[in-house]
């Protein structure tokens, strides 16, 4: 007969690089930032409005298109800046956009009625979740010393001194 004296393996759960978490969190952005706005095309009259020519309260021309291009772009490029850029831009650069993007995606709601309060609410407030995930993973980024601690590093010090 045999005993069983070993417990079952618990599942491995790795650190996960800072770049990682912040590509992750814009992709996700990303992903709930277009399709937003592909749901805000089945609300009854937008279509009729973009035959119009009308967007919001705005009429469709090249400069609210490219505008409306860099609302995406930026985000979408955090993706790929989140893992290439040297950390301390990394970090500086997450800030900034997330802070920006805060105020910009309340942005969606201004105008609607309250009949809509549920879906601009939860898809805001996601997005606000995200970016608030973003802010915290860049703001708490893990420092490294500049100089190692060590007894190498503890006899230069000391040489230096003298």
């Amino acid at each position: 007969m045999t005993i069983r004296t070993r417990t079952p393996n618990r599942l491995d759960s790795p650190p996960i690089p800072v770049q990682a978490k912040l590509a992750a969190a814009w992709t996700s952005f990303m992903f709930l930032y277009i399709y937003v706005d592909y749901f805000h095309l089945h609300k009854p009259g937008v279509i009729d409005d973009l035959r119009a020519g009308v967007v919001f309260e705005f009429d469709i021309s090249p400069t609210l298109l490219t505008m409306m291009l860099a609302s995406v772009a930026i985000p979408a490029l955090m993706v790929m800046l989140s893992v290439t850029l040297p950390a301390q831009v990394n970090r500086a650069t997450n800030l900034v956009v997330a802070l920006l993007y805060i105020p910009y995606s309340g942005f969606n709601a201004a105008g609607e009625s309250w009949d809509w309060a549920p879906f601009y609410g939860l898809s805001i407030g996601i997005e606000v979740l995200l970016l608030a995930f973003i802010l915290r993973s860049a703001w708490t980024w893990p420092r490294t010393p500049a100089v190692p601690a060590g007894p190498a590093t503890t006899a230069l010090r000391q040489d230096l001194r003298q």
